[in-house]
């Protein structure tokens, strides 16, 4: 029987994987400038992603237990980056959404949201390490 404690581990691979892909796929639209599916596709994947992270942190937030000892260290970590990860990715979504809004050619615009979504995608992967962590090293689940 699935419980609300298990709501977090089930969804935190969703914007890990939508992330990091999708700004993969922002990175080869550099190399391959003329496809277009590449930046439509990102641009998707940024969007999925970020709602996905919204859930999935209210999620860790209301549903897992605060830990103790070491391990409760290495929590307040996860949730720091977690809030980073949320944070870097509203605003990035917001800015894609208004170039692709306004139909707009920015090229600092691209180059400050490209940045970000980079950030987004190390701040989700630091903060997956996190939690695998704490599932790995201190058996505990979120």
């Amino acid at each position: 029987m699935i419980s609300a404690t298990h709501l977090h581990p089930m969804l935190v691979h969703f914007p890990i994987a939508l992330v990091v892909l999708g700004f993969i796929a922002e990175s080869a639209l550099l190399y391959f400038k003329k496809e277009d599916w590449l930046s439509k596709s990102g641009f998707y994947l940024l969007i999925v992603g970020t709602l996905s992270a919204i859930v999935t942190l209210l999620t860790g937030v209301f549903f897992t237990s605060e830990m103790t000892g070491s391990a409760a260290n290495i929590q307040e970590s996860h949730e720091l980056f977690a809030w980073l990860t949320l944070g870097t990715l509203i605003v990035t979504s917001t800015v894609r959404i208004i170039l692709k809004m306004k139909d707009n050619e920015n090229a600092n615009l691209k180059r400050i949201a490209f940045a970000l979504y980079g950030m987004a995608a190390v701040f989700v992967s630091i903060t997956g390490y996190y939690g695998g962590t704490l599932v790995y090293d201190y058996m505990m689940p979120l």
